[in-house]
């Protein structure tokens, strides 16, 4: 299976956000169909497992437009300008849990969604935390909630965490995690 030809690609919609386009394919076999999808912004983004000194993981608290509800997940946002993946997991750290890290490992990009969107974002491992800082974007500040790696399981079987992004951070960032 090859990837089809773009006959036409139309926007059909934007917001702050998002676009949508419209893709007119043509199979190998043929067959023509048109696709709706979000294109990537080329906006890198991160999501954050964060791990402090007593083996916690630093969980927020932050409300979630898409549910319009209160979640818990990882720390995670976009890359600001010519940022490095770990510098803008640094910052994100600093403006929601007011945590820095001296050590920042890259673990993977994950794809969202692919079959309807171009994003991705990148599962970065932080450690050795300092207290440091920044002004957040939010308009409250996010809660932050300590969770103790050794009850790992709990967390991602738990009701409460339920992101996928955050469920797949943690699950690949486990063999790293200290017991």
């Amino acid at each position: 299976m090859g990837v089809p030809d773009i006959l036409a690609v139309r926007e059909i919609a934007r917001s702050r956000f998002f676009r949508i386009e419209e893709l007119d394919l043509r199979f190998s076999n043929g067959v023509e169909r048109t696709y709706e999808r979000l294109p990537g912004s080329g906006t890198a983004a991160v999501i954050v497992v964060a791990v402090n000194a007593a083996d916690e993981l630093l969980l927020i608290r932050e409300y979630c437009a898409g549910f319009h509800e209160v979640q818990l997940t990882l720390v995670k946002g976009a890359a600001e300008g010519q940022e490095s993946l770990e510098e803008a997991a640094n910052r994100e750290l600093m403006e929601e849990v007011g945590m820095g890290a001296r050590n920042i490992r890259f673990i993977k990009r994950l794809s969202l969604a692919p079959g309807h969107m171009g994003f991705t974002i990148n599962v970065l491992l932080a450690t050795d935390l300092y207290p440091a800082r920044l002004p957040a974007d939010e308009p409250e500040p996010p809660e932050v909630v300590p969770w103790p790696v050794a009850h790992l399981d709990e967390l991602i079987h738990g009701e409460e965490f339920r992101e996928a992004r955050a469920i797949a951070a943690l699950c690949l960032a486990r063999p790293l995690l200290s017991k």
